[in-house]
């Protein structure tokens, strides 16, 4: 797979799953949102999961309250999801 598609399909399953999640109305804003989007879409190009994720997506269309487990960025998305004041 050219590395642009590879890109292209783990931003699209990225975005997939905040979606799924509830997350993307949640993304914090300002200087943070950077650091973390270039970690997240660090961690998603390099994940191994990738069949696992796209089937999780697929049984969950209807919405999950928390990422797969096995994702790599599940632990920010939680904090996306329960941010701490």
């Amino acid at each position: 797979m050219h590395w642009v598609d590879k890109m292209n399909e783990r931003a699209n399953l990225m975005g997939r799953m905040l979606e799924t999640i509830g997350a993307m109305e949640r993304m914090p804003t300002g200087q943070c949102l950077g650091h973390d989007l270039r970690t997240a879409v660090s961690r998603c190009s390099q994940c191994e999961t990738t069949e696992a994720c796209k089937t999780w997506l697929d049984k969950n269309k209807a919405g999950a309250t928390e990422p797969m487990a096995e994702c790599p960025n599940s632990e920010l998305f939680r904090r996306w999801l329960n941010p701490v004041f």
